[in-house]
């Protein structure tokens, strides 16, 4: 399979206005093939939209990525100009963000919006462009593509808007899209749909995606790897159905043991919590950890584990997993 994305050893900080540095990401690795699906896994904080962020070289002014590399089909986004970059965002590389009623220009049709795409990176001319825009949309709409054409996103439901965006982040067919929660905000129905759709571009344009996700539910059956994150560090990547039937790292366990139990269960053993919930805080992104970053809240910690960070170790079939457990 034909490497599309190689991250190596990123390291991102966030500068704050009192001087304190906040370490986001510290050193994080990944590799992602054509019209493949790498979902990237995690509480809140642990990183995932500064990853998704990075990618494209669009954090918030006070972010800096430190050191590392982004290879994209070979070629390094960290050292991009800016000129390279309005070439890169949108053309080879795109993203889709959580809400789309933030994402999309409110004052532009949505036909408007993906032909503004084609014009930045393309040589149709007007008419063409129309045409594509069209195009794009029969394949993320079962109907009514002129309505959909000449309509403003506040016309449009919460899924129709996230197919808009889905539709002006495919125009120029790039070879990477990252979804940053693309899902989170819509109702279960939709939320498969969505995922259907993404399954039916990687196989028809060979993108390949980065899924960004809180939600191990939506993975099955959909992902093809599963990358684990926790306090801006990989501890654990895999094939999901290894990952989500049998995760080796004790973070991943956790959290998925965090997903809500069924009702009846509730009802049978009242004391039980319905949603279980992983003790102890997340370390403080001031402070560059010493041994493991999860050891404070692992069940299986050892006395090690506050000394030693540990190196992934390769467990078979591009399962790894940094933990002292295994050795490296």
């Amino acid at each position: 399979m034909r490497q599309i994305l190689e991250v190596r050893d990123l390291r991102v900080v966030y500068e704050q206005r009192d001087g304190e540095v906040w370490h986001v990401l510290n050193g994080v690795s990944l590799a992602v093939g054509a019209g493949e699906i790498v979902a990237v896994l995690g509480e809140s904080g642990s990183g995932k939209s500064t990853l998704a962020a990075s990618l494209l070289r669009l954090l918030p002014v006070n972010g800096r990525i430190v050191s590392g590399e982004i290879l994209l089909d070979g070629a390094d986004v960290v050292r991009m100009d800016t000129v390279e970059l309005r070439r890169l965002r949108g053309g080879r590389a795109s993203i889709v963000f959580q809400e789309p009623s933030l994402a999309l220009h409110p004052t532009m049709q949505i036909g408007a919006q993906i032909c503004e795409v084609l014009r930045a990176h393309g040589t149709l001319n007007k008419r063409k462009q129309r045409e594509r825009a069209r195009e794009i949309l029969t394949k993320m709409f079962l109907g009514d593509i002129e309505r959909i054409f000449s309509s403003y996103p506040h016309e449009l439901s919460g899924g129709q808007q996230q197919r808009a965006l889905i539709a002006q982040a495919i125009a120029c067919e790039p070879a990477l899209v990252v979804a940053d929660e693309p899902t989170a905000s819509l109702d279960t129905r939709t939320q498969r749909e969505i995922l259907e759709l993404f399954e039916s571009l990687r196989h028809e344009f060979g993108i390949a995606f980065i899924f960004i996700t809180h939600n191990p539910r939506l993975l099955t059956n959909f992902a093809d790897r599963v990358l684990v994150l926790y306090a801006g560090k990989v501890v654990e990547v895999g094939p999901t159905e290894a990952m989500l039937s049998s995760p080796q790292h004790p973070y991943t366990q956790a959290l998925l043991r965090c997903l809500p139990r069924a009702c009846g269960d509730e009802v049978s053993q009242p004391t039980k919590t319905l949603l279980p919930v992983i003790e102890g805080a997340a370390p403080s992104l001031a402070v560059l950890s010493r041994g493991c970053v999860f050891e404070p809240r692992c069940d299986e910690r050892m006395e090690m584990c506050q000394i030693h960070e540990p190196a992934a170790a390769l467990l078979g079939n591009r399962h790894e997993v940094a933990c002292l457990k295994f050795p490296a």
